[in-house]
């Protein structure tokens, strides 16, 4: 059974995690998705100032988040009247596992034309059964989250599209926003576009940037997605980010590719 959420708040910036956040690798270690965007709802909470919004978010990760109960910090590194940037980190028994830097700038004016350039997502499919990843860990995140693939799909390599959405809300009562939504589902990135043999392979993000031109609406979000790799160089992982209405924003993550 999936637990009511991915967190519970136990007070002065500490969280309890649930086997919900648990990724497709170990039980013990965390998805990306749901830590990324537990640092997101404290970076926009942070020192919050009316007509301002997150529209960059870039994650480090220098170590597994293991799933059991973690401290979340935030500071502010600049505050201007048009732009401010904030910063936070995640700990676990007292170590870093997650850092992040967030620009929060100004709302556009009402009147700024709205330029997508991209075309329109592929259609919302209907319900489809669990998905499939040999070897995978499916009960903690992936089975938290809806997935209906319109291309693609998590056992199938190449570029793909899915649209995802959360069962349960990221911290307990709590309502989510869109940066939050966005950010659970970002890391799924590169996995909705996997290209390269992660099983003979050692293939992992190492970070994840999400930049928003506008929040995105509604439960619903798509991914689609694409990797790009060199030999002699590092694998990367590039996406768009889509709601009912169409293009939000754009994913990339860097790829360590190793021999295991």
């Amino acid at each position: 059974m999936v637990p009511e959420s991915f967190y519970r708040d136990a007070g002065d910036g500490r969280y309890e995690s649930t086997s919900a956040t648990a990724g497709p690798w170990s039980p013990k270690a965390q998805h990306a998705g749901p830590p990324s965007a537990l640092l997101g709802r404290a970076l926009e909470r942070h020192e919050a100032r009316e007509g301002f919004r997150v529209a960059r978010v870039t994650l480090e990760i220098p170590a597994p988040v293991p799933v059991g109960d973690l401290r979340v910090r935030v500071r502010t590194v600049r505050a201007g009247r048009r732009t401010e940037l904030v910063e936070g980190e995640i700990l676990a028994e007292d170590r870093p596992v997650m850092l992040a830097r967030a620009w929060r700038v100004l709302a556009a004016p009402g009147d700024t034309p709205a330029l997508r350039p991209e075309p329109s997502p592929p259609a919302l499919p209907g319900p489809q059964g669990p998905p499939v990843m040999a070897g995978a860990h499916l009960d903690g995140y992936i089975a938290a989250m809806e997935w209906r693939f319109a291309s693609g799909a998590f056992d199938e390599p190449g570029p793909g599209a899915a649209w995802a959405r959360q069962r349960i809300p990221l911290v307990e009562g709590e309502e989510d926003t869109p940066l939050t939504r966005a950010l659970t589902l970002a890391d799924s990135n590169w996995a909705v576009g996997f290209a390269l043999d992660h099983v003979r392979r050692l293939v992992i993000n190492t970070d994840i940037t999400l930049a928003l031109h506008r929040d995105p609406v509604g439960e619903w979000l798509c991914l689609t997605a694409a990797t790009a790799a060199s030999p002699g160089g590092t694998g990367l992982a590039s996406g768009r980010l889509d709601d009912a209405s169409g293009d939000c924003g754009r994913i990339l993550q860097t790829l360590l590719v190793a021999e295991r």
